[in-house]
């Protein structure tokens, strides 16, 4: 299981046009004089008036409802640019719509020649002003409109896409994500269980935004929703119908190690009240939007005290998760000339693949779809790979943090690595990143924050005894 982020869809996808024109109707109704239209590429001549448009947002001209219409205007103009045009609006606001220096600095000398604790208390007003960048006042204002603090979300994945391509965009980003973490704290969300019985519109949602295990249809989706199993979500009091993360979850006896099996649509149900296992089988950041901001940690938590309560016969809490960064780790090291076969490996290795010599045949063996049908090649590399896969987990690290970003997910979480999988994931994408390898990350309730601490404190990584011993 993988906290991962799904492809954004949201209003830029799904339900652009309803949004364009509700938002357009703020406008009509506020008599607004409309700024003409907008050329999806914003040309400079629309975006100077895009520039006038900002001006008047920050100056508040005409009040509130002027300033709500004002938004909803730009909004909608935003919603109906290509890429280009939305590349170009996002740079005027990085370039032109900053922090100033002089008002910081004007700031920070009245605080500093303010006498009297009165004064002192509202030069600390000014200055804390001064420090939030214009662009975070404007941006502000579509907070006010109806699915606003959406088009906010949606709007800073954009962003976050761009600014790797545009540096100069870092700073919004960052203003950005720390204007939603603001809002979008622990104690405003609310968990709710997802079930067969939810609205359609959130059901199909849960397709779009599955990130580790493709739902390839509404049987496989109500597969996952049956009575053995359990979906859990996060959502914020302004976007009741959009889940902000999800967690799935089967009820099972005994720790699972096969994704298929596990999401066999043909397996018989299993009486929920009898199982003593939940596993935690995929975690999907629903809004690409709010990245760097997590609620997997507290989702998971939230959920196994839930379940704990519920079904008082579960004793073990744990996931089924990929590796997604082994078979990449794997070719760094071989392609850098880093050894990672022993001898006698490399030479049984080889022999498998009569083109490649040493470590290279073990990267030309992975790259063969099939490999895992081939008994001889699947045993000769299982020992090898598992003992891989463990220094991969418990040793090899990134800083201070564990090599693969699962791993860190859940050792920060308080979690041990508790079993390596053996071809549990036989798909094109676990073979691919995986080698078809998965681990379970166990949720010991006694030790959770022990090990939470060994980890986040001094870099030490929890593991079973079985793991330990592979390496």
């Amino acid at each position: 299981m993988s906290e991962q982020t799904a492809a954004p869809v949201g209003f830029f996808g799904r339900t652009r046009s309803a949004l364009v024109n509700a938002w357009r109707d703020i406008v009509g109704a506020a008599r607004l004089k409309l700024a003409g239209a907008w050329r999806p590429d914003l040309p400079d001549e629309d975006l100077a008036r895009l520039r006038q448009r900002i001006e008047d947002c920050l100056a508040a001209r005409g009040g509130e409802v002027s300033a709500r219409a004002r938004a909803a205007e730009l909004g909608a103009a935003y919603l109906d640019l290509n890429d280009t045009g939305r590349a170009r609006f996002l740079g005027l606001l990085a370039r032109d719509y900053g922090l100033r220096r002089e008002t910081v600095d004007e700031a920070l000398g009245a605080l500093r020649a303010a006498g009297e604790a009165a004064a002192f208390a509202a030069a600390a007003r000014e200055l804390r002003q001064a420090l939030e960048a214009p662009r975070i006042k404007f941006l502000r204002q579509f907070s006010t409109l109806d699915e606003g603090v959406k088009f906010l979300i949606d709007l800073r994945a954009d962003v976050y896409r761009l600014a790797k391509k545009d540096p100069g965009l870092a700073p919004l980003n960052g203003e950005l994500r720390d204007l939603l973490a603001s809002w979008f704290d622990i104690g405003f969300l609310e968990l709710r269980r997802i079930t067969w019985d939810s609205p359609a519109a959130l059901l199909e949602k849960l397709i779009d935004y599955e990130a580790v295990h493709e739902i390839r249809s509404w049987a496989d989706l109500k597969n996952r929703l049956d009575p053995d199993r359990r979906c859990y979500a996060f959502f914020h009091p302004r976007m009741p119908n959009e889940p902000l993360i999800f967690l799935e979850v089967a009820l099972v006896n005994g720790m699972a190690g096969n994704i298929q099996e596990l999401l066999d649509e043909r397996a018989p149900r299993q009486d929920p009240r009898a199982a003593d296992t939940a596993i935690f089988y995929s975690i999907s950041n629903a809004q690409k939007g709010l990245a760097g901001i997590s609620f997997g940690g507290f989702l998971i938590k939230r959920v196994v005290d839930d379940l704990a309560h519920e079904l008082l016969n579960l004793k073990v809490f744990a996931t089924l998760s990929p590796l997604p960064g082994f078979v990449a780790w794997l070719h760094e090291e071989i392609e850098a000339g880093r050894p990672v076969l022993a001898p006698p490996e490399a030479n049984e290795v080889a022999a498998l693949v009569s083109s490649h010599n040493g470590e290279s045949a073990l990267l030309a063996v992975l790259d063969e779809t099939d490999w895992p049908d081939d008994a001889a090649k699947a045993d000769a590399l299982r020992p090898i790979l598992l003992r891989l896969c463990a220094r991969y987990l418990l040793v090899e690290r990134r800083g201070r943090q564990a090599r693969d970003r699962v791993a860190h997910f859940h050792l920060s979480n308080g979690a041990r690595v508790e079993r390596l999988n053996w071809l549990a994931d036989r798909s094109a994408k676990g073979l691919a990143q995986s080698a078809g390898l998965m681990v379970n990350y166990r949720y010991k309730l006694d030790e959770i924050d022990a090990n939470h601490e060994a980890y986040t404190g001094e870099g030490e990584v929890t593991a079973a005894t079985a793991v330990r011993t592979l390496v």
